[in-house]
């Protein structure tokens, strides 16, 4: 093993402890907290259900994260992620419950910065908008469910020894539930950047099951998540479930469950499908901090019954705690980036190149976009995001944000070769026979942008034509999308390329 890859190996286990030791409060606090079970054993079934989760489904989404920005240098993606393992670390350390999410944001928009690359603001915004919708609807199920449960409890007239039993197995099963789901969406965030530099191969126990490199690569991160949950996590677990308000056993359950409803809401792909199947508007899948939707629930709790026993000093600490996480994880990327690139001489972002050729001013008037004021700009090409539209903003300066975007996207030099060996490593189960079959026919092409492959791969098969736009079709076209990025990343060469026209 390369020793730059055992370093940056080393920042993303730091990550995963960071992200153990602080989020592992999110599925255990309250009934840690509410004295129904033991820190020793919260640990061990939170680590067992996060090693699973990990290793079994972990695709690791943070959704809506890669629009944020295109970390393309291993040093600068784990310069980031080791800003925002510190950052969470010192959040962490004072006790406070903070996002691993809220800590990447703020490193991606660090490198955006550094590497002059564009912040994606509709992406941002949408985050943002989730920010602040997430503990609002944590605090909505938790008044509602609270409220229900009470009723039912009311009337039932359950003996206190039966409902002390029934109250502990249930924050047993919803904290394995939550501690499984936390594993399978949050690995990503803490070992994702390594799939494509792991040092680790497949491996195959007799005949039995195979063992891939992704998920041993995962079982490693998880392990560290698992190592954070048992050497740090009980100070915020105690800030969670009783630093904000004293909770009952009742009441730490309702919080576990609307927490896991709220995550629910942002990250089921078969909710949105059911959603926009049936016509019915759909939740953007957007990452959203489990932290909030766990003190969201537990205000709303307080709030049902008076808002008296709410802690308003400790709620206006975490508060501060997520204001200020992602401005701290954004300068520590950018002064590390400094560093790391001035100091070390490594090479933490590649430039990423724009030109308004002919071909590409053709196909934007195609697209209904007029383009004789960017003749000014034609043939120029431009290092770096924010340089090309300054350049384009001088020559049109009344863009709208999303021609701006369409502009960009389009210019961007991206390129592509259809190597027949890479052919071959297509995986048949990702992609139909019939697109695999229109990639196949393009063998030995090249070309300098992504529009160019996906009209030459839509041109030849039905099967790789996007639908009209609708809700009914959404589920499709971003199906459609995530394997033409798949067919980019697959066939992208990182120096040279040659225009296809």
């Amino acid at each position: 093993m390369e020793i730059t890859i055992l370093i940056f190996l080393t920042s993303g286990l730091f990550l995963g402890w960071s992200l153990g030791a602080n989020d592992a409060a999110n599925v255990f606090g309250t009934a840690v907290a509410s004295r129904m079970i033991q820190f020793t054993t919260a640990a061990i079934i939170c680590t067992v259900f996060l090693i699973l989760g990990a290793v079994i489904s972990g695709a690791g989404a943070a959704h809506g994260l890669g629009a944020l920005g295109k970390l393309n240098a291993l040093p600068g993606a784990f310069m980031a992620a080791f800003s925002a393992a510190l950052t969470v670390y010192w959040m962490t350390k004072a006790g406070l419950p903070v996002s691993t999410t809220q800590a990447i944001v703020g490193a991606i928009i660090g490198w955006n910065l550094f590497s002059g690359s564009i912040t994606d603001t509709s992406a941002l915004s949408k985050i943002f908008a989730t920010w602040v919708a997430c503990p609002i609807l944590g605090a909505i199920f938790g008044a509602l469910i609270y409220k229900a449960v009470m009723l039912i409890l009311s009337r039932s007239r359950i003996h206190l020894l039966r409902l002390d039993g029934y109250t502990r197995l249930g924050l047993i099963l919803a904290g394995a539930f939550g501690s499984y789901s936390l594993g399978a969406n949050n690995i990503g965030n803490v070992m994702g950047v390594f799939i494509s530099s792991h040092p680790f191969s497949d491996f195959s126990i007799g005949n039995l099951f195979t063992i891939t490199a992704i998920q041993q690569l995962f079982l490693l991160g998880a392990i560290a998540i698992g190592v954070g949950v048992f050497t740090y996590s009980k100070r915020v677990m105690m800030t969670v479930g009783d630093g904000i308000m004293p909770l009952t056993p009742v009441g730490a359950w309702v919080v576990v469950i609307a927490h896991s409803i709220v995550l629910f809401l942002f990250s089921s792909i078969e909710l949105e499908h059911f959603l926009a199947s049936n016509g019915l508007p759909t939740i953007p899948l957007i990452p959203v901090s489990s932290s909030q939707a766990v003190v969201g629930a537990v205000i709303g709790i307080g709030l049902l019954k008076g808002g008296k026993g709410i802690r308003w000093r400790v709620l206006g600490n975490i508060a501060s705690g997520w204001v200020t996480t992602p401005i701290i994880a954004s300068v520590v990327c950018f002064v590390m980036l400094f560093i790391l690139q001035n100091v070390f001489n490594q090479v933490v972002y590649h430039e990423v190149r724009y030109v308004l050729s002919g071909s590409v001013l053709d196909h934007l008037e195609k697209s209904g976009i007029a383009v004789a004021e960017l003749e000014p700009v034609k043939d120029r090409e431009i290092v770096g995001g924010t340089h090309f539209r300054d350049a384009i903003l001088e020559v049109k300066p009344t863009l709208t944000r999303e021609l701006e975007d369409k502009i960009l996207d389009v210019a961007e030099i991206y390129p592509l070769s259809i190597d027949p060996g890479k052919i071959r490593e297509i995986e048949p189960g990702y992609l139909s026979a019939g697109q695999i079959e229109a990639v196949k026919a393009l063998s030995g092409l090249t070309y300098d942008h992504t529009w160019q492959l996906y009209d030459a791969l839509s041109g030849s098969s039905i099967d790789w034509k996007k639908r009209e736009k609708s809700k009914l079709n959404k589920p499709f076209n971003k199906h459609l999308d995530e394997q033409l990025k798949y067919v980019y990343e697959l066939f992208h060469q990182a120096e040279g390329g040659s225009m296809n026209r």
